[in-house]
């Protein structure tokens, strides 16, 4: 049966950023598709732990903040995983920062700590995951890319950057580890009501401009992006690797 592999039951995925928003969205999806979960957050996930765990799930959670953690430390929090949870099968690059400033006046530590989060994380925790994926023969890496891993933003030169970056060490994984059974995708949301966008949310010209632009005439959410999460993940999207995939209302095409 087809909807049979969409079903992720008996694997361990790792997501990170998912105390809140889009991460937790992500995780309760995969717990609801079947799999146990491994959180990774700076912050407290106890939350989305105990909803998963409301599933029936297993649940590991490891503290790790991401701007300041070093190659070796996110690493370990992937063979951590792995111990604990005897595998590693899909891992979800959610966890992301935003820094708005004009580009002359974008501070030199705010680059860092938003290329830090979004992209060195990025690398170091798929490296580390693929390593156990193309071992095992099967996994999934999903990306959390953006509406900025095609535009260039407003006032945010460093997450677009970032962004940019993502899409691109998306295909350059996927090119090298199709082969071994790893597929490594990315997901680009569109403009979610998320506390990144709380900002552009509170400027009534902004909203409108935004709003006015998205074919299905609202901000997304969470629960918008919980069916790719699912399909990146499972044996439903086996043939699909390198790929990109907007979930945006339609902003791109308009």
């Amino acid at each position: 049966m087809i909807l049979d592999t969409f079903r992720l039951d008996g694997r361990v995925a790792v997501v990170t950023g998912s105390s809140r928003g889009l991460g937790q969205g992500a995780a309760l999806a995969l717990a609801e598709a079947g799999a146990d979960l491994v959180l990774i957050d700076r912050g407290d996930a106890a939350h989305t732990a105990d909803l998963a765990r409301g599933l029936g799930r297993r649940v590991h959670t490891i503290h790790r903040d991401f701007v300041s953690a070093s190659r070796d430390e996110l690493a370990g929090a992937i063979d951590e995983a792995a111990q604990t949870m005897g595998r590693i099968d899909i891992l979800v690059n959610n966890a992301g920062t935003i820094r708005r400033a004009p580009a002359v006046e974008h501070g030199a530590q705010d680059w860092d700590d938003v290329l830090a989060v979004n992209l060195d994380a990025v690398f170091h925790l798929s490296q580390a995951a693929g390593r156990h994926m193309i071992a095992q023969g099967w996994g999934r890496i999903v990306n959390v890319a953006s509406m900025l891993s095609f535009q260039g933003g407003i006032l945010v030169p460093g997450y677009a950057a970032s962004k940019h970056a993502v899409a691109g060490l998306t295909k350059a994984l996927a090119n090298e580890w199709a082969a071994s059974g790893v597929t490594v995708n990315a997901i680009a949301p569109g403009y979610m009501a998320t506390d990144n966008t709380a900002p552009i949310r509170a400027d009534a010209d902004r909203e409108a401009s935004i709003l006015g632009r998205i074919p299905a005439g609202r901000w997304g959410t969470p629960a918008d992006l919980q069916g790719a999460f699912v399909f990146l993940a499972s044996d439903a999207a086996a043939y699909v690797t390198g790929a990109v995939i907007p979930v945006d209302g339609g902003w791109l095409v308009r």
